[in-house]
C-alpha cells in the first residue's frame, strides 16, 4: 500500500446529526486548499456528501426509487463490481476527490451478509486502489451497522464530531466499545481526534459541553470548536463546500482554521 495512504479517517458518530458530513466535505476541501490531495468516500446510503461536494444526483429523471443507480458508486465497490479507480471522481475544488454514494446502498448489509470477510471488503477496495492521497476521510452513516464497520476496519483513525448540545456524549460508550472490538479485525485502529461542532456561544450549555468533552477526551479534542453557521447550513443546498460558498463566514474561517490544525497534527 503507497504510503501516502496511511492517513485513513473513518468520521464516525451513531448519533445523526453532529455535523459528520458538513465536517468531512469542509474540512477534506480546506485541506485540498493547502495543496493536499484528498479523496472522500461516501458511505451514507443518503449521499448528502456527495450532493454536498457538487455531485450530480439528478440523472435520468427521478432515479431515487430505483434499486441501481446511473452512475458507479460505493455501492458497486462493496459488491466488488467494480474498483475504486472507476468510481471516483473529480470535484470543483482542485485536489479534492469523491467515490459517491447512492440510495441502493441501504440494501447492501443484506446483500452482503453471506460474503466473506465483509467487515473488510472496503478495506480491501482501498488496500487495491493505486492513487496517492495525503488524506483519505471516510463519511459514515449514523448506525453502527456492517457500514460503520467496513469504515473502521479500513481506516487507521477514528474522527469523532460530537455537537454542543444536551446529550453530546450519550451513545460515545457504545461507539468506543465498537472501536475497541474492531481492534479484533484492525489493529491499527485508534482514536484520532474529537472534534466539536455547533457551538454557540449564546448559551453557557454550550459551554459546559466543551467543558466536558475536554474533561473526558483530553488533549484529542481539537482546539478549533466549529460554530453553529447559517451560512454552513446553506452550503449543501448548492452543491459547495464553505470556502466556495462565503469564504468570509465564521464557519469558513473555522474549517480553515481546523484544516491548518489537522495537518499539523497528522503530517
Amino acid at each position: 500500500m503507497p504510503s501516502k495512504k496511511k492517513y485513513i479517517f473513518s468520521i464516525s458518530n451513531q448519533k445523526g446529526g453532529v455535523g459528520k458530513t458538513t465536517t468531512a466535505i469542509n474540512l477534506g476541501s480546506f485541506l485540498a486548499d493547502q495543496g493536499k490531495k484528498v479523496l472522500l468516500i461516501d458511505l451514507d446510503p443518503q449521499a448528502n456528501l456527495s450532493s454536498g461536494v457538487g455531485f450530480s444526483t439528478k440523472i435520468d429523471g427521478n432515479w431515487q426509487n430505483a434499486n441501481k443507480a446511473p452512475y458507479s458508486s460505493i455501492y458497486d465497490v462493496l459488491t466488488q463490481e467494480k474498483n475504486i479507480s472507476e468510481v471516483f471522481v473529480t470535484t470543483d475544488i482542485k485536489n479534492l476527490f469523491l467515490v459517491p454514494s447512492h440510495l441502493s446502498l441501504a440494501g447492501a448489509e443484506i446483500e452482503l451478509a453471506s460474503q466473506l470477510a465483509r467487515e473488510s471488503l472496503l478495506k480491501k477496495a482501498i488496500e487495491n486502489f493505486d492513487e496517492e492521497f495525503d488524506y483519505i476521510f471516510i463519511d459514515s452513516p449514523p448506525s453502527l451497522g456492517l457500514l460503520t464497520i467496513n469504515s473502521l476496519v479500513a481506516a487507521n483513525k477514528v474522527i469523532v464530531p460530537i455537537q454542543c448540545e444536551y446529550f453530546a456524549l450519550e451513545g460515545l460508550g457504545q461507539l468506543i466499545e465498537t472501536v475497541r472490538m474492531v481492534k479484533n479485525l484492525n489493529s491499527e485502529l485508534e482514536l484520532g481526534g474529537v472534534i466539536l461542532t455547533m457551538f454557540d456561544a449564546r448559551t453557557n450549555l454550550a459551554t459546559q459541553v466543551v467543558d466536558e468533552v475536554r474533561k473526558y477526551f483530553k488533549d484529542l479534542v481539537f482546539e478549533t470548536v466549529i460554530p453553529r453557521n447559517v451560512r454552513l447550513s446553506e452550503a449543501p443546498s448548492y452543491g459547495k463546500p464553505i470556502n466556495l460558498y462565503d469564504t468570509k463566514s465564521s464557519g469558513a474561517s473555522s474549517y480553515k482554521k481546523l484544516a491548518k490544525e489537522f495537518s499539523s497534527r497528522f503530517v
